[in-house]
C-alpha cells in the first residue's frame, strides 16, 4: 500500500508526540491504530497531518514488527492493505481489477536486492525495466466502453474507489471519446490527477485576490479539487492527468510490454509522461534515478521518485503480485525533501545590502539529502503569519539547492511557555554585527541594518557600489579584486581604498605590477568628483543617481546636507517622506558620518555652492524630455546643461513636462508631446531659453 505522501508543503497540525511502547503486541496496536488515522486524513480528508519522513518511519517500524512477530500479521494491518474507506458523500466503485499500490525503495541496498529478485525468480541474468517518474497527485482510473468515457473513480482502499466521474469530465486533458476508428470494448487506465507547477501558483495568486486560504502545494490542491461535491468548483480549477498503465482491457491489440502498451495510450490521446523510458538491468535503474532526480526541479509537475516495472507483461504474469502490491514494481523514493523537527533558537543574518533576516537554528534533521541544522524564516511578517516561536515543533522543506524553510508550526506540541518572536526586540533594534540602528520602514518587510559604510557584511557591496561608474568611478576595481581586498582584510571602510599601496596590490592573485600602477592612477584620479557623484557613491538605501543630484543641487554643499532635517530634506524635488528618512537615518549613524569625514581626510573633494535651496537655478522646477539626436552636442551634454541650471531630465512625456527638446528622428515622445500640447525645442531653442532665463535672472 502506498504510504499517504503529503506533498511538500502540507500543513501537518496533528504530527503526534513520540511514544514509547511497552511490549511487541502494544507497539503493534498502536502503530496501525496511528496509521489508520493518516490513512484516512491522507487519502479521505485531503488533510494530511505529517510529512512523508514521519509516515514513512512508522510504517517501516510496523513492517519490521510484523516480520520479527508473524505470529501478530493480520490480514486488517496497514501492510497488507492499500488505504481507506471512500468518502461517502460520492458513489462506490468497485474497481474491475483492484488497483494496488507500490513497494518502496529508498537505499541503493534495497533496489539491489529488488533486482536480484527478479532475476532469480526469473531465472534470467538481466532484466529490462520500463521507467517513469513517480506523480505525486491522486491516482484514478478511467473507464472506456467503445471509446467512450462511462465513468472515473479514485482508488480508495485499492477495491472500492469513489465514483468523481462529473468532475473527471471537467479536465481537458481527459478525453471523453477515444479518436480511433475501433476503439477497443472495455479498457481501464490507470493514471493520476495532479496540478502543473505554473497552474499551482496562479491559482494560489487567485486565491490571495479573493482574500481566500492558499493550498499548502500542488497535491493537495489536485485532490481538494477533484473530489469537490460540486463539478463547477472542479472546472475552475487547472487540473492535468497522466496515465501511467492499464486495467482490464478488452479488444486492444496485442501488447507485449508496459513500454508498448504506454506507447498505446499515447495513440488514443491519452497524456502520458515524456520521461518514460527503458532500460537494461540495475544500473539502467541507478541511472534513470540520477538523470530523473537531476530533472526534478525544471520538470512542469512534482514527483517524489521513479517507478521501475518490468517491462515484458509475460514476465509480470509469472512475477504475480504479494498481498498488497506487484513483485515486478518497486518505486524508488527521492530523499524526504520536509521533515519534523524543533526550533532551539532564532538568530539573525546581516546581508550584503544590510537586510537582517530571522534564521531558525534547528535541532539537526536529515531532509532533501542532507542534515538540516538552519532555515530562514524569511521576516517578522512571515514569523507572524506562521506564528514561529523557539521551542516549536515545525516542519521544514528542503528542496534542490533551496535554503531550507519553515513551512509551518504543529501547534499541537507546542510547549506552554513559548513567546512570541519579535525581531526588533530581540536584538535590541541593533545590528548584530556592527552594531549600527536597525530600522524597518513602513512600506517594507525587511528590516535593514543603516551602518552602510561601516557594517563588515554590507562591506564588499559598499565597496563595488562606491566605486562603480556613475558613482566615484574607480576604474578597475572589479568584483574579483574587492574580493581579495575584503577578504584579505586590506580594506575595512571606504577611505582603506585610498590606503593601499603597490605593494599591496601587487601582492594580490593575477595583478601584476603594471596593472597595481594602473588602480593607484585611478584611484588617485577618482579624488576629483562631484558633490552628487559623492552622495550617490555612500549608498544610501532609496537614493538613486536623479536624487542624489537633487540634493547636490538643494544642498550645494555636503555639510548643509549632513545638517538637514527630515522637513528640509522633503523641500528637495521629488523627496518624499520614506526617502527623507532614509536619508536622516543613514547620515545620524556616527559610523557613517566617520567613514565620510574618512573619505574626506585621504583627499575625496568637489566644488561645492550656495545650492538651490538658497538660489534658484534659472531651470528650477522646470521638467524637461530629450528624444532624438541633436546636432551639436550629446544626450549627457545637454543633459548636464540643462541640470546645471536646476532643471530635471525625465525619461517620458507627460501633462507635467514642461519642454520637450527634440533632434533628429524624434520618435513617439515627440508625437506624445504634440498630442498633449507640451512646447517642443530644438537645440538652438533650449540654448535660447537658457540664455534668456539666465539673462531675465540676471536682471
Amino acid at each position: 500500500m502506498t504510504k499517504p505522501d503529503p506533498s511538500q508543503g502540507a500543513l501537518f497540525d496533528n504530527a503526534p508526540a513520540t511514544v514509547t511502547f511497552a511490549t511487541p503486541e502494544v507497539q503493534i496496536r498502536q502503530l496501525r491504530e496511528q496509521i489508520n488515522l493518516y490513512n484516512y486524513q491522507y487519502y479521505v480528508l485531503d488533510d494530511p497531518s505529517v510529512p512523508d519522513s514521519e509516515y514513512d518511519r512508522l510504517f517501516r517500524e510496523l513492517q519490521a514488527l510484523e516480520h520479527a512477530h508473524p505470529e501478530l500479521l493480520t490480514p486488517d494491518s496497514p501492510t497488507q492493505r492499500v488505504g481507506a474507506s471512500p468518502l461517502k458523500a460520492f458513489a462506490s466503485v468497485q474497481h474491475r481489477q483492484a488497483m494496488l499500490s507500490l513497494n518502496n525503495a529508498f537505499e541503493e541496498g534495497e533496489l539491489t536486492a529488488f533486482d536480484k529478485r527478479i532475476r532469480d525468480a526469473l531465472g534470467i541474468a538481466q532484466v529490462e525495466y520500463a521507467v517513469e517518474p513517480k506523480f505525486d497527485g491522486l491516482a484514478i482510473t478511467l473507464t472506456y466502453e467503445n471509446g467512450l468515457f462511462v465513468q472515473g473513480a479514485t482508488r480508495g482502499d485499492g477495491y472500492t474507489g469513489e465514483d468523481v466521474s462529473s468532475n473527471l469530465r471537467t479536465i481537458r486533458a481527459i478525453p471523453m471519446r477515444l479518436p480511433v476508428e475501433n476503439p477497443p470494448a472495455l479498457i481501464e487506465v490507470r493514471g493520476e490527477v495532479l496540478m502543473l507547477k505554473r497552474d499551482f501558483d496562479k491559482l494560489n495568486r487567485q486565491q490571495a485576490e479573493r482574500g481566500e486560504k492558499l493550498f499548502a502545494n500542488p497535491r493537495n490542491a489536485a485532490a481538494g479539487s477533484l473530489r469537490q461535491l460540486d463539478p463547477a468548483i472542479t472546472a475552475t480549477r487547472p487540473l492535468m492527468f497522466f496515465a501511467y498503465g492499464l486495467g482490464i482491457a478488452e479488444g486492444v491489440p496485442q501488447l507485449s510490454t508496459h513500454a508498448a502498451a504506454m506507447d498505446y495510450l499515447a495513440s488514443l490521446r491519452l497524456p502520458v509522461s515524456d520521461q518514460r523510458d527503458t532500460v537494461q538491468g540495475l544500473a539502467g535503474l541507478l541511472d534513470y534515478y540520477t538523470r530523473i532526480g537531476a530533472a526534478r526541479p525544471n520538470l512542469p509537475f512534482d514527483i517524489d521518485g521513479v517507478v521501475y516495472k518490468v517491462n515484458s507483461i509475460a514476465q509480470q504474469n509469472e512475477l504475480g503480485f504479494v498481498s498488497r502490491a506487484p513483485r515486478w514494481a518497486v518505486a524508488h523514493k527521492f530523499p524526504a525533501q520536509e521533515a519534523l523537527t524543533e526550533i532551539q533558537a532564532i538568530d539573525v543574518q546581516v546581508g550584503r545590502t544590510g537586510a537582517i533576516t530571522p534564521v531558525a537554528r534547528l535541532k539537526p534533521v536529515f531532509v532533501g539529502g542532507v542534515t538540516v541544522t538552519n532555515a530562514t524564516l524569511h521576516n517578522q511578517d512571515e514569523i507572524d503569519r506562521k506564528d514561529v516561536r523557539v521551542g516549536d515543533t515545525v516542519s521544514v522543506r528542503r528542496a534542490g539547492d533551496v535554503i531550507p524553510e519553515v513551512v509551518a508550526v504543529v501547534l499541537e506540541k507546542r510547549p506552554a511557555d513559548t513567546v512570541a518572536y519579535r525581531l526588533l526586540e530581540a536584538i535590541n533594534h541593533q545590528c548584530p554585527v556592527c552594531g549600527s540602528h536597525v530600522i524597518r520602514q513602513e512600506d517594507e518587510a525587511v528590516a535593514r541594518c543603516t551602518g552602510g559604510l561601516f557594517c563588515s557584511a554590507q562591506r564588499k557591496q559598499a565597496v563595488l557600489h562606491f566605486a562603480s561608474r556613475r558613482a566615484i568611478d574607480i576604474e578597475g576595481l572589479g568584483e574579483k579584486l574587492v574580493d581579495q581586498l575584503v577578504d584579505g582584510a586590506h580594506i575595512h571602510t571606504l577611505a582603506d581604498i585610498y590606503r593601499l599601496d603597490l605593494a599591496t596590490l601587487s601582492s594580490l592573485d593575477r595583478m601584476a605590477e603594471k596593472s597595481a600602477k594602473n588602480i593607484i592612477k585611478a584611484l588617485d584620479a577618482s579624488k576629483a568628483t562631484t558633490l552628487a557623484r559623492f552622495i550617490y557613491a555612500l549608498g544610501i538605501r532609496n537614493v538613486g543617481e536623479a536624487t542624489a543630484k537633487d540634493l547636490a543641487r538643494y544642498f550645494g554643499s555636503l555639510q548643509a546636507l549632513l545638517a538637514a532635517d527630515i522637513e528640509q530634506l522633503q523641500q528637495v524635488p521629488d523627496v518624499g517622506p520614506i526617502v527623507a528618512e532614509s536619508i536622516r537615518q543613514f547620515l545620524s549613524e556616527p559610523h557613517n558620518q566617520q567613514v565620510i569625514q574618512d573619505l574626506q581626510d585621504v583627499g575625496l573633494h568637489w566644488t561645492e555652492s550656495d545650492g538651490a535651496g538658497t538660489q534658484q537655478g534659472v531651470l528650477t522646477g522646470k521638467t524637461l524630455v530629450l528624444t532624438g539626436t541633436l546636432p551639436t552636442m550629446s544626450r549627457d551634454q545637454a543633459k548636464a546643461l540643462i541640470e546645471a541650471a536646476g532643471g530635471k531630465v525625465a525619461g517620458s512625456v507627460s501633462k507635467k513636462t514642461d519642454f520637450v527638446v527634440a533632434g533628429e528622428e524624434a520618435g513617439s515622445k515627440l508625437t506624445k508631446a504634440q498630442e498633449l500640447g507640451v512646447a517642443v525645442l530644438d537645440e538652438n531653442g533650449l540654448l535660447a531659453l537658457l540664455e534668456d532665463k539666465q539673462s531675465s535672472h540676471d536682471d
